[in-house]
């Protein structure tokens, strides 16, 4: 298994260098992405907030993210890689400078310095699990220091967002839900959903760098 993982590991890292030089090309401004939020902000900027499809669960943290992430992210519901019928939507309205640029904004916005806090050290069976998908390989130390900006942090974000994001990896032969990545398929379909739920319940505890910030129209 861990030599599949590692074959999964070098085949995606080779992507994410192709997708990440690309990206390089586009500059995002952030301050050009203040005029072009309002379709995220319904959502994105609210504490608490809730997605009902295809199950209840709170909106992902994107405030803080890198921007790299975002981009990749808005791709892949562009190219129906995810499929999420809102985030489609949204996603097939934006053009590659708007993605940069919106990526560049949630980046930077509310950026807050990092703490040294004392780590959260995870009970046997969950060390165990984690060890087993080899998650910290590409979310790199404390899950929010990601091997490629492509990747996200994960550190600190909504525990019942982590835990649909992960079993829409095991998704197969949906129209409107599930997503289709290799290396995340591999990995998640390896686990049973309560196995991805303890993992999600602790990496949501960690000290992350993501936070929902109300806009002021929404206040």
């Amino acid at each position: 298994m861990n030599k599949l993982l590692n074959s999964m590991f070098a085949l995606a890292v080779a992507s994410v260098t192709a997708v990440s030089a690309h990206a390089q090309e586009i500059k995002g401004d952030a301050k050009a992405a203040e005029q072009k939020i309002a379709m995220c902000i319904g959502c994105h900027s609210i504490q608490g907030y809730q997605s009902s499809f295809p199950e209840v669960y709170r909106v992902p943290m994107i405030s803080g993210q890198n921007a790299k992430y975002i981009v990749a992210s808005l791709n892949a519901y562009k190219k129906g890689e995810r499929k999420h019928p809102t985030m489609r939507g949204i996603a097939d309205s934006l053009s590659e400078q708007d993605m940069a640029d919106l990526g560049a904004y949630y980046e930077q916005h509310g950026k807050i310095q990092a703490v040294t806090k004392t780590p959260k050290v995870p009970d046997a069976k969950v060390a165990a699990l984690l060890q087993k998908g080899a998650c910290i390989s590409c979310h790199g130390d404390n899950f929010s220091k990601p091997l490629d900006p492509s990747y996200p942090k994960i550190a600190g974000q909504h525990k019942d967002y982590l835990f649909v994001a992960l079993k829409s990896y095991k998704v197969e032969n949906q129209n409107t839900w599930g997503r289709n990545n290799v290396v995340m398929g591999g990995i998640a379909k390896q686990f049973t959903n309560a196995e991805l739920k303890a993992m999600s319940a602790y990496i949501a505890l960690l000290d992350g760098e993501m936070k929902v910030i109300p806009q002021p129209r929404l206040r």
